[in-house]
C-alpha cells in the first residue's frame, strides 16, 4: 500500500499495528510481526528500563524494519524509558495514560514518530496540536483498558476534527472491520486479541484456549466504578470485581483485587483467578496461526470484502 499515509509515515508495508498488551507484547512478537510487514509494538509500561532494552534489541535481532515501543506515561521511570528509546533508535513511540507533551521535544528531535492513543475528540485535537505525527482512535470493544465510545462512533468523528492520521482501534478481527476502519476514514488499523493466538505470543497456553473458547458475550468491563475500565473475558475473577462495584466497595478495595492478576493469567495461565484481557472479537479468533498468516489474512480479506462490497453496489442500480 504504497501510496497508504501511515505506511509512508513509517516505512512499513501493511498499515496494521500490533497492540501494545501489556506482561504480552514483548520482543519477540513485536519483532515478528514487524518482520512481516505490520508494526510491532513492545508494551513498555512498567517494564524496567534494562528489561525494555533487552526487548527492543530483541527486536532488531529479529528484523531492521520499523517497531514501536508504547509508553504509560503515569508510570514513574517514564523518563528512563524514553532514553532507552532514543539510545536505542526506536523509530516509533505510542502513548497512553497521561499527557506526552512534556516529552514530546525530546522525542521528535530524536527523530521518533509519536503516536498517542486517545478515547476522544477533546484528546485527539490536543494531541495533533502539541505535535503528535498520527493517533490510534481506541474504541470501548477492545480490550484491556478501554474508553466509554465505540469505534464506530469514535474514529469518523475524530478523522473529521484532525488533519493527522488516524488509526482505528478496537473490535478489529477480520477483512471486514478492515474495510469499514478505512471507510470511517482510517488510515490503518490496530489489532490485539488476534495476535494473542499468533505461534510467536509467549502468553500462557491457557491464555490462548480462552481466546479460542470465549463466544460473543464472553467479555465484560470491569473497573467502571474506579474510573479505569477493563475489559477481560468474564471468570471467576472478573465476577468478584463486578459484585464489588454492584455493592460500592471502596475504590481501593477494588483496585487491591486486581493487583497482579494480569501476570497471573499471562506467565502462569491461572484464566480463572487471572485478568484474561481481551476484545469484544475473541469470538472471532478461532484458530492458532502465526504473525505472517494473521497479517496477510487480513490484507486478503480486506481484498474480498471491497470486491464484494462492489458488487452489492453495482446490484442496487
Amino acid at each position: 500500500m504504497e501510496n497508504n499515509k501511515i505506511c509512508k509515515l513509517l516505512g512499513i508495508k501493511y498499515p496494521i499495528f500490533q497492540g501494545a498488551m501489556a506482561w504480552i507484547a514483548n520482543g519477540n512478537l513485536a519483532g515478528h510481526v514487524s518482520k512481516n510487514g505490520g508494526l510491532g509494538i513492545i508494551a513498555g509500561g512498567g517494564m524496567p528500563v534494562e528489561i525494555l532494552r533487552e526487548e527492543i534489541r530483541k527486536v532488531k535481532s529479529i528484523t531492521s524494519n520499523p517497531f514501536g515501543v508504547n509508553l504509560m506515561l503515569m508510570m514513574a521511570d517514564v523518563e528512563k524509558q524514553i532514553d532507552v528509546c532514543i539510545e536505542e533508535g526506536v523509530p516509533v513511540v505510542t502513548t497512553g495514560a497521561g499527557n506526552p507533551g512534556p516529552y514530546m521535544e525530546k522525542l521528535k528531535a530524536a527523530g521518533i514518530k509519536v503516536i498517542p492513543v486517545v478515547a476522544s475528540v477533546a484528546l485527539a485535537k490536543r494531541m495533533e496540536k502539541i505535535g503528535a505525527d498520527a493517533v490510534i482512535a481506541e474504541g470501548m470493544e477492545g480490550g484491556g483498558h478501554i474508553g466509554a465510545i465505540t469505534t464506530m462512533s469514535l474514529v469518523p468523528q475524530v478523522v473529521e476534527a484532525i488533519n493527522i492520521p488516524v488509526i482505528a482501534a478496537g473490535g478489529i478481527a477480520g477483512g471486514k472491520q478492515f474495510l469499514a476502519a478505512l471507510s470511517l476514514g482510517a488510515e490503518g488499523i490496530q489489532v490485539g486479541t488476534k495476535f494473542l493466538v499468533a505461534d510467536e505470543c509467549t502468553v500462557h497456553e491457557n491464555y490462548k484456549k480462552a481466546i479460542l473458547r470465549a463466544k460473543d458475550r464472553s467479555t465484560v468491563s470491569t473497573g467502571n466504578y474506579t474510573g479505569h475500565p477493563v475489559r477481560v473475558i468474564e471468570n471467576k475473577f472478573a465476577k468478584q470485581i463486578l459484585e464489588l462495584e454492584k455493592n460500592g466497595a471502596p475504590k481501593e478495595e477494588i483496585e487491591k483485587l486486581g493487583t497482579g492478576r494480569l501476570r497471573l493469567a499471562v506467565v502462569d495461565g491461572d484464566v480463572e483467578n487471572g485478568s484474561v484481557m481481551a476484545g469484544q472479537v475473541a469470538a472471532m479468533v478461532n484458530e492458532l496461526t502465526t504473525t505472517k498468516e494473521i497479517l496477510e489474512g487480513f490484507m486478503n480479506e480486506l481484498g474480498e470484502e471491497k470486491k464484494k462490497l462492489i458488487e452489492r453496489m453495482n446490484s442496487w442500480k
